[in-house]
């Protein structure tokens, strides 16, 4: 099978890693990729913007199955546009059409998805500039911390958590101004919900799923989960405190009402379901929905699914996944982001990246990088991942730790004090 995934960054390195131990693997595309996944697949440059040159590319190539890594392009409607090709409609296409993608796409959409399915989360209210008045006395209405969202999306810069009320009125002020342009013209006000989130994850055929391992990722900055939000610093997995009791609950009262108002509303949703959870003293409540994988979680995820992972992503896309069975390695995964400096403001590109060569034990997995003649170069913010497996995410982390600090550019940077929060 000719597979092709979309997107640059380490989690499609890391499902490009994984899906190319696939015995059933024929030859393996990346568009538009990086180093990384240059080293065991074919680049492409294609624009995922531009649908009309993704459609040439997998045309060209004889792709047989296509998988988006990234969330834009599945908010844009690229599998409405493959449905709508007629030169494309017997490519398998694993990701949600545009009405299923506005779980994640539109923080407002899946507030009232989870409203109608009885899904648990925080309780909240959605306001414009029209309404102003009414969001601020509705921020007046509940207790510090105050939680924001941008409807739409923002690059993971939309949500914010303000611990005065002052601050509180002038987000939301600014938001609906146009902070974010189009996806800031509404915002969600939410209840701030205390306690210790997870990543959950499910591979559907919009009736059928099978549930992956789960991952607990750390947006901020700073040691101690302080500074500003990132894309993620690192990730691990399996998460110590989701043990079967409070998975049951997850499942229970989270993934199975979920998968069944996805097809009770007729939302042609293949692919990757992402429950971005929070657990409050040991009940789970639903944050927020994306339609892809994470990153970094992908990053510990996939070195944790033992089965091979291209029958399922056809079962996926074919509507057969009634009979998958996924298999799971026991061991632990964690993954380190190595960041630029200045990183998530204003960073250097194009640092050349040495000690690659030095990393022993542990998988890396490029997340922005270049190659300019016979250099790798930085050329993102979250610039490599290196994941390692453990006894448990503590070894885990112990021998990713070893070959981070192997790794060296002008100015990198990256949390030391990952899952120090976890028992």
């Amino acid at each position: 099978m000719n597979v092709l995934i979309l997107g640059s960054g380490g989690r499609e390195h890391a499902l490009a890693w994984k899906i190319a131990q696939s015995p059933i693997l024929s030859k393996l595309f990346v568009a538009p990729g990086n180093p990384g996944t240059a080293a065991i697949a074919t680049n492409l440059s294609c624009s995922l913007s531009d649908f009309t040159t993704i459609r040439d590319a997998v045309l060209a190539n004889q792709i047989e199955l296509v998988l988006v890594g990234p969330e834009v392009p599945l908010v844009e409607g690229l599998a409405d546009y493959f449905l709508a090709e007629e030169s494309l409609r017997q490519v398998k296409f694993v990701g949600p059409d545009k009405q299923a993608a506005q779980l994640e796409g539109s923080k407002d959409f899946a507030k009232q998805f989870m409203m109608r399915h009885d899904i648990p989360t925080a309780r909240y209210a959605t306001f414009t500039h029209a309404s102003l008045t009414e969001g601020i006395a509705y921020l007046h209405a509940l207790k510090a911390p105050y939680v924001l969202k941008a409807d739409g999306l923002a690059a993971g810069k939309g949500v914010l958590i303000l611990e005065t009320l002052e601050e509180a009125e002038a987000a939301l002020k600014t938001l609906l101004e146009g902070q974010f342009g189009a996806s800031s013209a509404r915002v969600v006000i939410e209840e701030f919900l205390s306690g210790i989130e997870l990543s959950v994850f499910a591979l559907t055929d919009g009736k059928n799923y099978v549930l992956l391992p789960e991952a607990k990722d750390y947006k901020r900055i700073g040691e101690g989960d302080t500074g500003l939000n990132t894309g993620g610093m690192g990730a691990v997995s399996p998460v110590p405190f989701a043990d079967e009791s409070f998975m049951q609950k997850v499942e229970q009262r989270i993934v199975r009402p979920t998968m069944r108002g996805i097809h009770a509303e007729g939302m042609r949703y293949t692919g990757f379901v992402f429950f971005g959870l929070i657990n409050v003293q040991g009940e789970p409540y639903v944050i927020e929905y994306n339609c892809r994988m994470g990153d970094p979680e992908t990053e510990v995820v996939m070195p944790r699914i033992a089965s091979d992972l291209l029958p399922l992503l056809d079962a996926a896309a074919t509507g057969a996944l009634q009979d998958a069975e996924l298999e799971i390695d026991t061991r632990a995964a964690a993954t380190v982001m190595l960041v630029a400096g200045g990183y998530p403001e204003d960073y250097a590109k194009g640092d050349p990246i040495s000690g690659l060569e030095h990393v022993h034990g542990s998988l890396v997995f490029h997340a922005g990088t270049k190659q300019v003649n016979d250099t790798i170069v930085t050329n993102g913010g979250r610039v490599i991942a290196v994941t390692s497996y453990g006894k448990d995410i503590h070894d885990a982390l112990l021998s990713s730790y070893e070959n981070a600090a192997v790794i060296t550019w002008k100015g990198k940077y990256y949390r030391s004090d990952l899952g120090k929060d976890l028992k």
